[in-house]
């Protein structure tokens, strides 16, 4: 996504927290504490992935990503789909996306990424968006 930037990947306290469980300095009861509303937002929002869960492999890890920002007022923190991104990404001037991933089987989850979406990083050249908000919150609206 062009817009994407100041990314902050957690992939070192990823591994950092897997060697611990492996190595018996975390339970895996620990690290396996996805809430309801986060294995529920798996299951309806989340994009599946081809990588097996590390702790228990039964099943693949979903990515589910979360979305915050004051344009978005009473939405944000709401899960979105990946293809869902792109529109938000034209349509505010700047929001944050947290991408966790989620194993439904036995509750792992872990933050992997963080990184800020939005209009304010393509310039002056683009018209803006507006977010409409209410009962049509999923249209777009250009403003001329």
């Amino acid at each position: 996504m062009r817009t994407q930037r100041q990314v902050v990947d957690y992939s070192l306290q990823r591994r950092a927290v897997l060697r611990d469980v492996r190595d018996g300095r975390i339970s895996a009861l620990e690290v396996c504490d996805a809430s309801p509303y986060l294995k529920n937002a798996a299951t309806f929002h989340g994009e599946p992935t081809d990588e097996r869960c590390p702790i228990c492999r039964r099943d693949n890890v979903t990515l589910v990503h979360y979305v915050y920002g004051d344009e978005l007022k009473q939405s944000a923190g709401q899960a979105h789909k990946a293809a869902e991104l792109s529109v938000l990404a034209m349509t505010l001037r700047e929001c944050q996306v947290f991408v966790v991933e989620v194993c439904r089987s036995c509750s792992w989850n872990h933050l992997i990424e963080r990184y800020l979406l939005g209009r304010d990083a393509l310039g002056d050249d683009e018209p803006p968006m507006q977010w409409k908000t209410g009962s049509d919150s999923h249209v777009r609206e250009g403003r001329r």
